[in-house]
Parts: C-alpha cells; sequence; structure tokens
C-alpha cells in the first residue's frame, strides 16, 4: 500500500506540467498586455544572430524531457527533487511574467542568410511570441537538468558532469544568438535558479559528493 502511495506521488508531481502549460499559453496568447517592459542591453547589439545555434535551443526538449524521464524510472528521489525545483522556479517565474510582463525586440526583420534553418526560425518565429521573456525558462529549466545531474550518483563521474554542464551552458548562449531573449533574461534567471537549488539539494554538490573520474 505504501509503494502504490509513492508510486502515485510521483505521478502526481507530472500534473504540474499541464497546469503550468495552460497557464503559461494563457498568458503568451490571451493576456491583454497595454505596456510591456522591454528586455534590452548594449550587449545584446554586440551578439550576432547565428542560426547554428537553433540544434542547442531546440536539443533543450530532450535535454530536458530526457533527464526527467531518466529519473523517474531509474532515480525516483532524484525525480521528486528535480520536479520539486521545476515547480519552485517555474511558479515563481510565471509570478513574474504576471506582475512584470516583458517583451524584446531583437529578432531580426530580414535574416541576414537565406537558408533551411533560418526558414526553420523564421516559422518558429510565428509560433513562439517574443513576450513573457524574463526571466528565460530555457535557462532555468536547463539549469534544473544541470543540478538534478550534480546530484545523482549515476552521473557523478566527471565525463557525465562535463557533458551536462556544456550541453547547459550552450543551451542557455543559444537563447541569445537565436535573438529569441535578451542577455538579461539569462541574468534574471540565475537568481530563481539559485534559490531553487538551495531550497531543493541544500548545499553546492560538488561540495557534499567526491567527483569520481
Amino acid at each position: 500500500m505504501d509503494r502504490i502511495k509513492k508510486i502515485t506521488q510521483y505521478w502526481t508531481l507530472l500534473l504540474f506540467w499541464p497546469l503550468f502549460g495552460m497557464m503559461f499559453g494563457y498568458l503568451e496568447r490571451y493576456r491583454n498586455v497595454q505596456n510591456y517592459i522591454v528586455s534590452y542591453c548594449r550587449m545584446d547589439d554586440f551578439i550576432p544572430f547565428n542560426e547554428w545555434f537553433i540544434f542547442p535551443y531546440m536539443f533543450w526538449f530532450v535535454y530536458l524531457i530526457g533527464m526527467l524521464a531518466y529519473l523517474f524510472f531509474c532515480d525516483k528521489e532524484n525525480f521528486r527533487r528535480m520536479m520539486k525545483y521545476i515547480i519552485i522556479a517555474n511558479s515563481f517565474t510565471l509570478i513574474i511574467f504576471i506582475l512584470f510582463p516583458t517583451v524584446q525586440n531583437l529578432r531580426p526583420a530580414v535574416f541576414p542568410r537565406d537558408n533551411l534553418l533560418t526558414r526553420f526560425i523564421g516559422q518558429f518565429y510565428l509560433f513562439d511570441t517574443n513576450t513573457n521573456v524574463a526571466p528565460s525558462l530555457h535557462v532555468i529549466d536547463s539549469m534544473a537538468v544541470m543540478s538534478a545531474a550534480l546530484n545523482c550518483k549515476r552521473f557523478s563521474s566527471l565525463k557525465w558532469r562535463a557533458a551536462f554542464i556544456i550541453v547547459g551552458l550552450l543551451i542557455c548562449v543559444s537563447t541569445v544568438f537565436l535573438k529569441q531573449h535578451s542577455v538579461i533574461d539569462i541574468f534574471v534567471a540565475l537568481p530563481i535558479c539559485f534559490l531553487a537549488d538551495r531550497l531543493v539539494y541544500g548545499e553546492p554538490a560538488v561540495s557534499k559528493r567526491r567527483v569520481e573520474v
């Protein structure tokens, strides 16, 4: 009976995603905002658009869903902790979106090159609005994956940790090279990630567990 109760609790955590999706969708598509806060800093002007970053940007879906799936089936305690991190950080992000609606105007009016990648990105721009950008959910959820990996025994080797960190950083950087986000959106996300990490995991993983080579 206790086992069934535990399994139910893990499945229940997944209910956060449709609830979050509905709320985020409402804020993106249906809320009428008269005055958005423009997310922009001078550093954005020095970052060129580069369509090749669509690969790490889209890999975010594999990175996030893959880690959640692995932990759900193979390490349920770490799955619970990762979901707790996501619930804290993403819920806080929704509150920010409600109180401080943001917009970015960095997308190129005309792409510097015409190829399959830029055409795909053009269609993606139509699907994904340029509102509710600070903090970046790509950054927050990537940091959630990195924190889960650094606190998971299965990924305690130096190679695994380096792989998760490099991929996570590439995903974060891709958001500004695709002009999906301002640099500000990354920096706004970091304190939220730090707070969620400390609430869920306590001490940084590297200080709690010896890195295995």
